[in-house]
């Protein structure tokens, strides 16, 4: 199959960065069987874009934005799924009370449990190891509200997991 040299471009732009954008979606949602659909909807508005993105100096960062920016939309749907469902449900007189104590120690829920920029900032800062200028290019915010951000997440997480759960998973990243 021949290509132009914008298909050219953006196909080995695909081939380099799909998996890492599929595995930032997975992060953000929790949920795997969107992070590929969410992926692959970021590459498509890419594509539409290329001819005025390909010559742009950070196209990753652009596309780390797109998938922020679909994940976020994709968690606002859900939660007011989920809010329509208990509003139903609300009648039923069975309720659980208190945590549940299982879901806190996993590091995916309690990253669902993040706000969304907290979430997003803690991810790219120390799953994807950018630095906070990448990930605030990606955000579309400032490097101080990166670093405020990722602070205040770690010490949601700290909270969440105990602090020696949450360190790990900053020097961890740091280990490899």
């Amino acid at each position: 199959m021949l290509f132009d040299d914008a298909s050219a471009e953006f196909h080995g732009f695909f081939e380099r960065h799909y998996a890492e954008l599929a595995r930032f979606a997975h992060l953000l949602t929790g949920e795997a069987d969107a992070a590929d659909d969410l992926a692959a909807d970021a590459l498509l508005a890419l594509w539409r874009r290329w001819d005025r993105l390909r010559a742009a100096e950070q196209p990753l960062a652009y596309a780390r934005g797109v998938v922020a920016n679909l994940a976020r939309a994709r968690i606002r749907s859900s939660v007011r799924e989920r809010r329509r469902i208990t509003m139903f449900w609300s009648h039923r007189s069975e309720r659980i009370e208190g945590p549940d104590v299982a879901a806190v120690v996993d590091v995916r829920t309690a990253l669902a449990r993040l706000p969304f920029r907290k979430r997003a900032c803690v991810v790219l800062r120390h799953a994807f190891d950018l630095s906070e200028r990448d990930t605030a290019l990606a955000l579309g915010v400032s490097v101080g509200t990166v670093k405020s951000q990722t602070s205040k997440g770690m010490a949601e997480l700290e909270r969440m997991l105990g602090a020696r759960a949450a360190g790990e998973l900053v020097t961890g990243r740091r280990s490899r």
